[in-house]
């Protein structure tokens, strides 16, 4: 792991003094005065602002697509790249996660601090408080730091992404730390393309409905939309096919895993998956 080297300090009057700050000083000065004599006051501004060190790091979510490490964009290659602090989600155990190993081609963890963050798994809202508040702060370590911290998620960081409620939490603890996201690949469209299927042309309606065992919904999304996808679908696999089938659409329905990874699975007909279990990073597509 990266150690974190700072610059010599000598000791002066009993006070703290990086070495050579004066003359890093005078320097800063004479470019700011050079350039409110060239350009006037604002332009001083704005590079008295580049000048100045951060006092916070900034947090970025990063969308690392759905699987296929190639499927990433130049701009979240470079910020994996530039970040000192990778965060990503983490298994109890310390395993890696779906979105480490997507990034695993374009980060050497030697060069990094790895922040595997756990994220509670449980309804109990006084555990999910305290879990979530945990993991936050531990983000905030880093950036108080005024190093970035890029926070990986597959697929898109604002589409249904845990990076969702950690940047929502950090901006309650922590309203001074700037946000960013970056848009990821979602596994929607790698499933359109591993099935060679269009979601929508003209002005046909999707939905991307996260599957749950609320049958009266699943009905409603499946009448009211030319295209459906079910995300994590595995839970209520055998539920969502029973309401296919009373509304005549079961041999619609197809189901991808861990799609354009190197482990994806296809199964162009969902109604061979009946009774089966599936990988938890499942969806299934239902087109009219």
């Amino acid at each position: 792991m990266k150690t974190n080297i700072t610059e010599p300090r000598l000791h002066m009057d009993g006070q703290e003094a990086s070495a050579g700050a004066g003359q890093d000083t005078l320097l800063a000065e004479a470019a700011l005065q050079a350039a409110e004599a060239l350009y006037g006051a604002e332009e001083g501004l704005k590079l008295e602002e580049r000048l100045t060190p951060r006092a916070v790091g900034t947090l970025y979510g990063i969308g690392v697509g759905p699987g296929d490490p190639e499927l990433i964009t130049l701009k979240a290659c470079r910020l994996l790249r530039e970040c000192p602090v990778i965060a990503y989600p983490a298994t109890q155990k310390g395993g890696k996660s779906y979105a480490y190993e997507i990034i695993e081609l374009h980060v050497d963890p030697q060069d990094k601090i790895m922040l595997g963050l756990v994220f509670p798994m449980t309804k109990d809202p006084e555990l999910l408080a305290s879990g979530w508040t945990r993991t936050a702060e531990l983000c905030w370590a880093e950036l108080k730091q005024g190093r970035d911290v890029a926070f990986v998620t597959e697929g898109d960081p604002n589409l249904y992404s845990t990076f969702i409620h950690l940047a929502r939490l950090m901006q309650e603890l922590h309203p001074g730390v700037p946000v960013v996201s970056v848009p990821g690949i979602s596994s929607v469209l790698g499933a359109a393309a591993a099935l060679e299927q269009p979601l929508a042309d003209g002005n046909q309606r999707v939905g991307i409905i996260p599957a749950t065992d609320d049958r009266e919904m699943l009905r409603e999304a499946l009448l009211h939309h030319d295209t459906v996808v079910f995300l994590k679908v595995a839970k209520v696999l055998d539920l969502v096919l029973d309401v296919l089938d009373e509304l005549g659409l079961s041999g619609r329905a197809s189901v991808v895993t861990k799609v354009t990874s190197p482990h994806e699975t296809v199964w162009r007909d969902a109604r061979d998956l009946r009774g089966k279990e599936l990988e938890y990073l499942s969806l299934m597509v239902v087109s009219k």
